[in-house]
């Protein structure tokens, strides 16, 4: 593939594609990238989600791409716009990792199975149906998403290159 194909979507970001083109984004450890397709039109989103819920927010303005409760419902608006219907996406999750081992139960701790978790709710309220994920585990992934095959390529040193 060429470059100049790739959509890059940075950390606590987002973007869609449509009909070509590849969303990537790398560096995923605790966040979750959540990538959305709607096959009969070649609609494509993806999120780099960093934490699980805007309700801790503490900056000014919220990064709406940051948290999965906004990031989502962003993703969907932005897709319906170029065609995309949400009876017809399907997901793909994929990080979420537990980087660091921690003593206790403390909950805090968890960010990358909270974000998980977050993401599928959020999911679940749309009724918008988990097809694939590589979540969980302890190690970075980085991931592309093909907006004319939605299939979703995981890169990681640990496992090598698998597609979903």
């Amino acid at each position: 593939m060429m470059q100049d194909n790739y959509i890059k979507v940075g950390m606590a970001d987002l973007n869609v594609a449509h009909l070509t083109g590849i969303l990537k984004t790398t560096g995923l450890g605790s966040c979750v990238g959540v990538t959305l397709y709607d096959s009969r039109v070649k609609v494509a989103g993806m999120a780099h989600v960093m934490l699980p819920s805007s309700e801790i927010a503490r900056e000014g303005s919220v990064n709406i791409a940051k948290y999965a409760d906004t990031a989502i419902p962003e993703l969907i608006s932005r897709m319906e716009k170029l065609g995309a219907s949400v009876s017809r996406m399907e997901a793909k999750l994929a990080g979420g990792a537990q980087m660091f081992a921690f003593a206790g139960n403390n909950d805090t701790m968890r960010i990358g199975p909270r974000n998980v978790e977050s993401c599928k709710e959020m999911l679940k309220k749309y009724t918008i149906p988990v097809k694939a994920e590589d979540t969980g585990a302890n190690f970075g992934r980085t991931i592309e998403f093909n907006c004319e095959t939605g299939i979703l390529m995981i890169r990681s040193v640990q496992q090598g290159v698998k597609e979903m």
